[in-house]
């Protein structure tokens, strides 16, 4: 709950202003929800079905990105980039995040640690929002200090495995 109320802070910067929540987003927020839970949804079942090999995800992702091409070709006008610094963020984007993340995060489910995937998980966007201070597309805040330290101690909790369960 904590991380949540951290991510919450990360979003909104505390308040329901124009700089976080917009109710005219709505259904944008519950596309992102259930991205949520159709990725935890893959996570529970890849760790089910381990034996399957990380080199399908190769796969998958060709599957995805052909229909994803042909959605941009039906509904959406091509705008090609004109410089070559977004060419090489385009490129980096499809070989880190969509690209190198998807299999690791495949390996990371099937043979790794869970605990700790998931604490790490819980960093993504605080990382995200440091990486937007230190770029100069924001501001510090007391806000996002907030909530970097709520993630922070709910990581911190979720590593130590505190509050244990009764048995």
């Amino acid at each position: 709950m904590l991380a949540l109320i951290g991510c919450y802070f990360l979003i909104t910067g505390g308040d329901n202003s124009s700089a976080g929540y917009q109710s005219g987003y709505v259904d944008g927020y519950l596309l992102a929800g259930l991205c949520a839970l159709i990725w935890s949804g893959y996570s529970v079942l890849n760790r089910r079905y381990a034996k399957v090999p990380t080199d399908a995800v190769g796969w998958f992702c060709l599957a995805v990105s052909g229909l994803a091409w042909i959605a941009h070709l039906s509904l959406e006008t091509s705008v090609w980039p004109s410089e070559f610094g977004v060419w090489v963020g385009v490129i980096g984007l499809g070989l880190g995040p969509v690209g190198i993340a998807f299999f690791t995060w495949d390996y990371g489910v099937k043979h790794g640690n869970l605990p700790l995937l998931g604490v790490l998980s819980y960093l993504t966007p605080m990382i995200s929002v440091i990486l937007l201070v230190v770029f100069g597309f924001t501001q510090p805040t007391g806000s996002l200090a907030l909530a970097c330290g709520l993630i922070v101690i709910a990581s911190l909790f979720a590593a130590k495995g505190w509050p244990r369960r009764a048995a």
